[in-house]
C-alpha cells in the first residue's frame, strides 16, 4: 500500500498480452498487488479451519481400542489451552484418522500464494526491464553485480528468487496431493512427507516475501520520464479518438503514426482533427 500511494500519481500505458491497451497510474498498478496480497491473507486465515480437527483417542483406526473412555474429553481442554487454538474433537475419528484431504488444501493454498507472487514478480522485471532496450518503468534495487562480462548490468535477481522459491512450493503441492491420494484403507502412512513439504512451502514462502520485501520493493522508485515517454508514444488515444472520427479513420491515423513513428496526437493535428479530448482520456 505504501507503493501504492508513492507512485499514485505516476500516470503510464497498461499493457494487455504485453501490447499497449489504456493509461492508469503505476499507483493503481501497485494498488492491485496490494489487493491480491490481502485476498490470500485472508484465503490463508480461511484454510486454517481445515486443521482445527483432531482426532485424538480414535487410536489405531479411529476406533478408540485400548484408550481410556475419558481421554478424549480430557485432553481437549488440556491442548486447546497450550496452543491457544480452538481445536475441537472430530465427529468421525474412523474418518479423522484415514483421512487427511485437509492437508492437500493447505498446500494448496499455499501454492496458489506462491504462483501470484511469482506473476508480481515477473511483473516488476518486465517493467524494470532495460534500462535502455527494455520498458524501464521501474528501477529497482541494484543488490550485486548483474554480470562478470558486461560492466555495469543488473539482473533482477531477488525476483527470480521469487520464482524460484514458488516452483518449489508449487511443486510441493502435488507432492502433498500424492500423499494424500497415496492412503490406503484405515490409515495414511506418508504422513511424514505431508508433512515435511508443507513446512518446507512455509520456510519458502515466508523467506521469499522477507527478501522481495526488504531487497526489491522497499526501495524500488518509478522511472517518471519513461512512463511519461511511452505513454506519450503508445496508441491508447486511438479507443478515444475512435469516438469522434470513427473506428476506420482512427485506424487509418494509427497506421500512420506507427508508420512515420510520430505520436497519435501529432498525427491528428497534422490532420486538423481537435486532440483537446486527449487530455479527458480517464485513468483505470
Amino acid at each position: 500500500m505504501q507503493k501504492a500511494e508513492q507512485f499514485k500519481a505516476v500516470k503510464k500505458i497498461g499493457r494487455t498480452q504485453l501490447s499497449d491497451a489504456v493509461p492508469l497510474t503505476l499507483g493503481q498498478e501497485f494498488h492491485a498487488y496490494y489487493s491480491l496480497v490481502k485476498r490470500h491473507i485472508k484465503r490463508l486465515a480461511q484454510a486454517k479451519s481445515e486443521i482445527l480437527t483432531l482426532n485424538m483417542g480414535g487410536t489405531a483406526i479411529g476406533t478408540g481400542i485400548s484408550a481410556h473412555p475419558r481421554f478424549s474429553a480430557t485432553f481437549m481442554p488440556i491442548i486447546r489451552e497450550l496452543t491457544g487454538e480452538e481445536l475441537e474433537l472430530a465427529d468421525d475419528l474412523i474418518d479423522a484418522t484415514q483421512n487427511v484431504e485437509c492437508y492437500a488444501v493447505i498446500a494448496d493454498v499455499l501454492k496458489v500464494i506462491a504462483i501470484s507472487l511469482s506473476k508480481i514478480a515477473n511483473d516488476i522485471r518486465l517493467l524494470s526491464s532495460g534500462p535502455r532496450s527494455g520498458i524501464g518503468e521501474l528501477i529497482m534495487p541494484v543488490k550485486q553485480n548483474g554480470s562478470s562480462i558486461m560492466p555495469g548490468k543488473i539482473n533482477p535477481v531477488i525476483p527470480e528468487i521469487v520464482n524460484q522459491c514458488a516452483f518449489i512450493v508449487a511443486g510441493n503441492s502435488v507432492t502433498v496431493a500424492m500423499a494424500v491420494e497415496g492412503g490406503q484403507l484405515e490409515l495414511n502412512a506418508f504422513e511424514p512427507v505431508i508433512f515435511y513439504k508443507l513446512f518446507e512451502s512455509f520456510d519458502v514462502l515466508e523467506a521469499a516475501v522477507k527478501t522481495f520485501v526488504d531487497n526489491c520493493l522497499s526501495g524500488i522508485e518509478a522511472n517518471e520520464p519513461r512512463c511519461h515517454e511511452l505513454l506519450e508514444r503508445s496508441l491508447y488515444l486511438s479507443t478515444k479518438l475512435a469516438e469522434t472520427v470513427g473506428y476506420a479513420v482512427a485506424s487509418d491515423l494509427t497506421k500512420e503514426a506507427v508508420a512515420s513513428g510520430k505520436t497519435l496526437k501529432e498525427v491528428a493535428a497534422a490532420k486538423g482533427i481537435e486532440t483537446d479530448m486527449f487530455d479527458a482520456v480517464p485513468l483505470g
